[in-house]
C-alpha cells in the first residue's frame, strides 16, 4: 500500500515496495487523481512524486497509458557483444596486432614509489599532453587524469549537473554517454547528427531548452564517422558564444588515429570547456587513461569530483602511458593503425557500394551503412548467415518513433575475401527485409 502525503514520502514509499518486489516492472501505479484522493492530499503533490520517480528511473510515464514501474533493461555497451559462433562486427574493438606493447615502457614506468598528498599528474606526461592539447583548446588547458573518457565523461557532467537537468547529446550517439547520462537522471537533449557532424538546429534547441552541459564529437563521431566541416564548426561556435557559461565537452577518443582534422566547436571567450583524449583506442582499453585539457575552474571542480574517490590515475600507468606517446616506434605502430582501420573501410565501403549499398567511408573504427531497411530485420537475416551487427536503435536517443535503417559495422578484422562474402550476405539480407517490409 503507498502511504504518505507529501511527494517524498509518497516517492520513498513506492520506491519502497519496489526494492520489496511488491511492485515490478509494468505494473500500473494509480492515477494521479485516485492516489490525490486515496491520500487525502492534492493532486500536485502526486504529480510532484511521480515526476521524482520518473527522474530516478523508477517509473515511465507512458501518457493515455498511464505511469508504470519501468523495466530494468540493459543497456548496450561498447566493446561487447553476446559470444558465439557468429563473426562479430559490433564490437568495436581496436586491432590488438596495432597496440604497443606496454612491457617497452615498464622499465622506465617503474621507479620511486608515489605516495599521497604528492601530485596526481605525473610531470611528464602533464608537459606532453599540455604541448599536445594547446593548439586545439581556446586557452592553455589545465591537464586533468581521468580513467578513461567515460570516467571523465560522468565527473565533468555531475560537476556542473544536477538530476533532472538537460545536457546535449549527439543523436545518434555513443553507447556509453547514453548509458551515463540516465544512469545519472539527467535529461538528454537529442542533437541531430548529419553527414558534416553536430547540427546547428540540433545544437540551438537544445540549448534553448535550458541544457547545462554540451557533448560533442568534433571528428569520427560514433557511430555515423561524421567529422566537422570547417563551415559547420564555426556556425556551432557562433551559436555557443551566446551562452559561454554551458559546459562543453569535446570528446576526441579517436584522435591519435584520425584521418580528420580536429574542429572545435569552443570559442575563445567560451568560459567552461574540457576537452578529453582517451588512449584506449590506441593505446588499448585496459590501459584505462584519459588526459583531460579544461580551463582552470573547471579543471579545479573535476578535481574535487575526484578527491573523494580514485584521487589519482595510478602514476605507473601514466608513466606507461606518456613512455608509450613519447616513442617514435609507438607512434608509428598508431599511425600505421590509422592507415589500416581507413583502408579497410574503404575496401569494405567499395565492396557494399558494387552491390547496390550505399556505404560512404568517413573516419573512424566503423562503418555507418544505410539498409534502406529496418535494420533490425536485416540484422535478423545476417545472423543467419554467420554475422553479428549492431543496429542504429542501440545508439538512438529518442525513444519510438521510425525503425533505424542504418547498421553500424567494424570490419577491420576481415581479409579481402571476407569483406566481400560480407557484402555479399548483407546485400541478401536487406533484400529479404525488404521482401519481408512489403
Amino acid at each position: 500500500m503507498i502511504r504518505g502525503a507529501t511527494a517524498a514520502d509518497i516517492a520513498d514509499s513506492i520506491r519502497g515496495l519496489v526494492e520489496r518486489g511488491h511492485l515490478v516492472p509494468g505494473d500500473p501505479l494509480p492515477p494521479v487523481r485516485s492516489l490525490a484522493a486515496r491520500q487525502g492530499i492534492n493532486r500536485n503533490t502526486a504529480v510532484a512524486a511521480y515526476r521524482r520517480l520518473a527522474r530516478a528511473g523508477i517509473v515511465q510515464a507512458q501518457g493515455r497509458a498511464g505511469t508504470r514501474i519501468a523495466p530494468r533493461s540493459h543497456l548496450p555497451q561498447e566493446g561487447y557483444a553476446p559470444s558465439g559462433a557468429l563473426k562479430d562486427l559490433g564490437s568495436g574493438n581496436p586491432a590488438p596486432r596495432f597496440i604497443p606493447d606496454p612491457s617497452l615502457a615498464l622499465g622506465e614506468a617503474v621507479g620511486r614509489p608515489v605516495l599521497y598528498g604528492e601530485p596526481v599528474v605525473d610531470a611528464n606526461l602533464e608537459q606532453w599532453a599540455r604541448e599536445w592539447m594547446r593548439p586545439d583548446t581556446p586557452a592553455p588547458p589545465r591537464i586533468s587524469v581521468t580513467s578513461g573518457a567515460v570516467d571523465a565523461i560522468e565527473r565533468l557532467l555531475a560537476q556542473v549537473l544536477e538530476r533532472g537537468d538537460t545536457v546535449g547529446l549527439e543523436d545518434p550517439c555513443f553507447l556509453a554517454s547514453i548509458q551515463t547520462v540516465r544512469l545519472a537522471g539527467y535529461r538528454p537533449s537529442p542533437i541531430a547528427v548529419d553527414e558534416e557532424g553536430m547540427t546547428v538546429a540540433g545544437l540551438r534547441e537544445a540549448l534553448e531548452g535550458g541544457a547545462r552541459a554540451i557533448v560533442c564529437t568534433p571528428r569520427a563521431q560514433n557511430p555515423t564517422g561524421a567529422s566537422l566541416s570547417e563551415e559547420r564548426a564555426t556556425q556551432l561556435r557562433a551559436v555557443l558564444a551566446d551562452h559561454p557559461y554551458v559546459l562543453v565537452i569535446e570528446d576526441d577518443y579517436y584522435s591519435l588515429l584520425a584521418r580528420s582534422p580536429f574542429r572545435s566547436i569552443v570559442g575563445s571567450a567560451h568560459k567552461r570547456w574540457a576537452l578529453v583524449r582517451s588512449v584506449s583506442k590506441f593505446l588499448g582499453p585496459d590501459l584505462c587513461l584519459a588526459l583531460v585539457g579544461s580551463d582552470a575552474e573547471t579543471a579545479e571542480r573535476l578535481a574535487l569530483r575526484l578527491s573523494p574517490g580514485t584521487t589519482w590515475v595510478s602514476h605507473l600507468l601514466q608513466r606507461i602511458a606518456y613512455g608509450l606517446l613519447s616513442d617514435g616506434s609507438s607512434r608509428d605502430l598508431i599511425a600505421r593503425a590509422g592507415l589500416h582501420y581507413a583502408e579497410r573501410d574503404a575496401a569494405a565501403a567499395q565492396q557494399l557500394r558494387e552491390r547496390g549499398v550505399a556505404a560512404e567511408q568517413r573516419d573512424g573504427m566503423s562503418l555507418w551503412v544505410p539498409c534502406g531497411a529496418p535494420a533490425r530485420t536485416v540484422a535478423e537475416h545476417l545472423m543467419r548467415r554467420g554475422w553479428l551487427a549492431r543496429t542504429g536503435e542501440d545508439f538512438r536517443i529518442r525513444a519510438g518513433g521510425e525503425p533505424s535503417e542504418h547498421l553500424r559495422l567494424t570490419v577491420h578484422d576481415l581479409e579481402a575475401r571476407e569483406l566481400g562474402e560480407l557484402a555479399h550476405d548483407l546485400r541478401e539480407a536487406i533484400d529479404d527485409a525488404v521482401r519481408e517490409a512489403d
